[in-house]
């Protein structure tokens, strides 16, 4: 049993980028499929889809070269430690190429639109 599902989510995306597989299978909850949306928009990912009750598909989105969107990724609030930032705190991720997820009350929203919401939240991960 996985205590840590979205630690587990995004390894699994960062896994299957790596070997270049195309859609990666996951447990669903709403949360992570917030997330796989929010993954979606910033263009880390193609698709987003629920199968069945208890699976969601994430496709991955790789460039016209074949590489990732996906280069890496790193969980910063883990279970056994939960980190939490303000808006003026989320600053951008790899120079802007990257992406920090934070979980607000207005929803799962990335660096910038925390700022520009002036939410602060628990900052879940960050993805380049």
């Amino acid at each position: 049993m996985v205590t840590d599902r979205v630690g587990d989510f995004i390894i699994r995306l960062k896994n299957a980028s790596v070997v270049k597989r195309q859609k990666v299978d996951a447990p669903h909850s709403k949360q992570l499929e917030a997330i796989a949306k929010k993954l979606q928009v910033l263009g880390f990912v193609d698709a987003v889809e629920k199968v069945g009750d208890r699976t969601l598909r994430v496709m991955l989105a790789y460039d016209e070269c074949g590489a990732s969107r996906i280069r890496g990724v790193r969980r910063l609030s883990k279970p056994g430690r939960r980190l939490y930032i303000s808006h003026r705190d989320a600053h951008k991720v790899a120079g802007g190429a990257g992406a920090r997820i934070i979980s607000t009350p207005k929803g799962i929203l990335s660096d910038a639109e925390a700022r520009g919401a002036r939410a602060g939240g628990e900052t879940l991960f960050e993805i380049w």
